[in-house]
Order: structure tokens, then C-alpha cells, then sequence
């Protein structure tokens, strides 16, 4: 069974950091397009930070770039998002996700497997 468990998230001040962790079970992402999205309340989701699968170029959100980075543990099938420089405004529920296809796979409509969110509150 395809499984995404997503952990790492928490209260954390302005100007901290936290690591989000994403274990894959049930298929190996070796070959799967992954990604970090976040949703805010009255806020569409929106794609963080993702890694294509059919070349491996690496997307960051501008509101991130430079505070995210994101990277994979394929012994241990889990990705990653280390947030450093944490700012009220990335207050939100952050998912992971992974797909068989890298088409336009910073939009939500590409995966097709999700984690379960994990909320992220920053107090400043």
C-alpha cells in the first residue's frame, strides 16, 4: 500500500528553523517526481519546493528561495524540506507528495500520492 507519512512540524519562532521529514512506503520514489506544498487558510495549495524526476532540476517558490532546501535519503526512502529563516508567513499545513510524471510538476494537479499534512505555526 502507497503510503506518504509526513513529520517534523510544530511551533516554531521567527528566524528558526525545522525539518520536515516525508517517509514513502509501498513504492520506491527513486524514479518519482517529489514535492513540498503548503496551504494557508483561504489560500489556494501551492507548490514550496519539488525535484523532477526526468532530470532532477530543483523548483523553489520565490517566497522560499534561499531559506528552503529540499533533498532525499534514497536508502532510507524519505525526503526532506529544511526551512531555515522561518518567517510568519510560511504559517501553514505542508504536504508532501510524489508523482510518476515530472509534467508541470509544480502544480498540485501532477501527484498523485499526498502525505497527510503536517501544520507549521510560526510565532514572530
Amino acid at each position: 500500500e502507497v503510503q506518504l507519512v509526513e513529520s517534523g512540524g510544530g511551533l516554531v519562532q521567527a528566524g528558526g528553523s525545522l525539518r520536515l521529514s516525508c517517509a514513502a512506503s509501498g513504492f520506491t520514489f527513486d524514479d518519482y517526481t517529489i514535492g513540498w506544498f503548503r496551504q494557508a487558510p483561504g489560500k489556494e495549495r501551492e507548490g514550496v519546493s519539488c525535484i523532477s524526476s526526468s532530470d532532477g532540476s530543483t523548483y523553489y517558490a520565490d517566497s522560499v528561495k534561499g531559506r528552503f532546501t529540499i533533498s532525499r535519503d534514497f536508502a532510507e526512502n524519505t525526503f526532506f524540506l529544511q526551512m531555515n529563516e522561518i518567517k510568519p508567513e510560511d504559517t501553514a499545513i505542508y504536504y508532501c507528495a510524489a508523482a510518476t510524471t515530472s509534467h508541470y510538476y509544480t502544480r498540485v494537479t501532477a501527484y498523485d500520492y499526498w502525505g497527510q499534512g503536517t501544520q507549521v505555526t510560526v510565532s514572530s
